[in-house]
């Protein structure tokens, strides 16, 4: 007897060539096929990675084929041309490599794509203009997918999906301002989604269909030691930008479960589950060029990490979707309220907004007092 699909959301991480880890990881659970993706939002490579599995889902589902098989090849497919930039001549290479973000920090600081490319040459604009057909995804039902770039003026994250999901909203997800010029969607100008939203978790939680959200996540919460060559300051300084937000997230989620558990929360919230694929010490461990170079070899041992990454989570942590969380988000992600302080004389929390942030305990005691 075939064991029933359970339904989830995917949310997936941008951090350039690293996508090819979400690459191997979404490959093996379109493959294991025990999940069934109900939204999937995406940043950076993370969107690219969600409009390639959902363009190939959909054009698998009109041709009447297997959309996760379809899903598989589309996936391939634009990878395979990813990588095929960073095996392409020298000049195409270290355009590639620039595309990714690759340039020194002194040359950064006078860095302007706007006198360097003013043309604005954007060989992955053209990839995903011929690989996807933002048609076809725009009237697909399921999985819906989300897009987040930030806003360049107000520094706020933009969500595009629908109509709105264009190459122009992928190129703007994507669009690492020291290399390319800002995307202008309707009059607004959009830089790399990750600095806002990487990725954006609300409208996976607002739609509904699932309260299981799974992260691929790809940037490090966590690297020992002390960096102190410029590429591991770099590295470090790479992941704390570009989990800002995530963190964010995770801890307004840890803080609606809590409230949910203690009954504090509107009546009809539900608690959310969520769940974490990432490649350990194994990804954090990579060499920094590997996140700025897509060479060949290094994009097959990504793709290779993602799989076995998958696997060992589909091993230990599918069988609880639909029912828990298999992650902590305090532990992982920080207390949403607490901050790290030598209070001294404040009497350590014993003001009245102490007591309402920092106490749930008294809260709930008080709460049940009142009932």
């Amino acid at each position: 007897m075939t064991e029933p699909t359970k339904p989830i959301h995917l949310a997936l991480q941008g951090g350039g060539a690293h996508g090819a880890f979400t690459w191997g990881v979404l490959d093996t659970l379109l493959a294991d096929g025990r999940l069934a993706f109900a939204g999937i939002s995406g940043t950076s490579a993370g969107a690219i990675n969600a409009v390639a599995l959902a363009h190939g889902w959909a054009q698998a589902q009109a041709e009447r084929r297997d959309p996760a098989e379809g899903a598989r090849a589309a996936l391939a497919r634009v990878w395979g041309r990813v990588t095929g930039l960073g095996a392409a001549s020298e000049g195409a290479a270290r355009m590639a490599r620039m595309m990714m973000g690759a340039l020194p920090g002194a040359m950064a600081a006078s860095f302007s794509p706007y006198r360097a490319n003013p043309l604005n040459v954007n060989p992955l604009r053209q990839l995903i203009a011929e690989e996807i057909d933002f048609d076809r995804l725009a009237r697909l039902k399921s999985p819906r997918v989300f897009v987040a770039a930030t806003e360049v003026e107000t520094g706020r994250a933009q969500v595009f999906s629908g109509k709105r999901l264009t190459v122009e909203a992928v190129m703007a997800s994507c669009c690492l301002p020291q290399m390319f010029q800002a995307p202008e969607i309707d009059g607004r100008l959009y830089w790399d989604g990750g600095y806002s939203a990487n990725p954006a978790l609300r409208p996976l939680l607002e739609m509904g269909e699932s309260g299981d959200v799974l992260l691929v996540q790809i940037n490090p919460l966590k690297r020992a030691g002390r960096p102190t060559s410029g590429a591991a300051i770099a590295d470090r300084v790479n992941d704390l930008t570009f989990n800002a937000s995530l963190i964010a997230q995770m801890r307004t989620i840890a803080l609606i479960n809590e409230l949910i558990e203690r009954g504090l929360a509107p009546e009809g919230l539900a608690a959310f589950r969520m769940h974490r694929i990432e490649g350990g010490a194994a990804l954090a461990e990579m060499p920094a060029h590997s996140k700025v170079s897509p060479a060949p070899a290094t994009m097959e041992q990504l793709f290779a990490l993602g799989q076995d990454s998958a696997r060992r989570w589909a091993r230990r942590s599918l069988a609880a979707v639909g029912r828990k969380s298999t992650i902590d988000l305090r532990r992982d992600y920080g207390d949403p309220l607490r901050l790290d302080f030598d209070a001294g004389a404040a009497a350590e929390g014993d003001s009245m907004l102490g007591r309402f942030l920092w106490a749930p305990e008294e809260q709930a005691r008080a709460a049940s007092g009142a009932a």
